[in-house]
């Protein structure tokens, strides 16, 4: 699922396991992603814990895209803790509940031992774009 996705790409997500309702990943924060006082920007955090949610809430089988895909509907995210250029994030996310053509996903991000952030997205599943309207050159 991460192929062409160049913003996962730049901000150096590894995937450690990814399956349809659980996905774990890692992410070295580097120099560009911290903001004025030296932490993590929160907007690289969300997207950070975005890609858990996307891995947890998607088909790893690209033949299922041309069916439906699920995108973020709506998210809460809490803040706990700092972390810092050079650490390590982890994001775990779990599927928690899937009803019609919804689902929820929370997604836990950490730095060792310390809690970083909680985010709780809502899914929706929709038709692909169609080539006209994605992968634009």
């Amino acid at each position: 699922m991460l192929e062409g996705d160049h913003a996962s790409d730049w901000m150096g997500i590894r995937v450690l396991t990814a399956q349809l309702g659980h996905a774990v990943i890692e992410m070295d924060i580097k120099h560009e992603m911290v903001n004025g006082f030296g932490i993590i920007h929160g907007g690289m955090t969300f997207a950070f814990a975005d890609t858990a949610f996307a891995l947890a809430c998607n088909h790893s089988d690209p033949e299922r895209y041309a069916q439906s895909i699920t995108v973020g509907a709506g998210v809460d995210v809490n803040y706990i803790a700092s972390a810092y250029e050079g650490q390590t994030l982890r994001a775990e996310a779990t599927l928690k509940a899937q009803y019609g053509r919804n689902c929820i996903v929370d997604v836990t991000v950490t730095c060792g031992d310390k809690l970083i952030a909680e985010f709780r997205g809502r899914g929706r599943s929709i038709k692909p774009p169609t080539a006209t309207e994605g992968h634009q050159a």
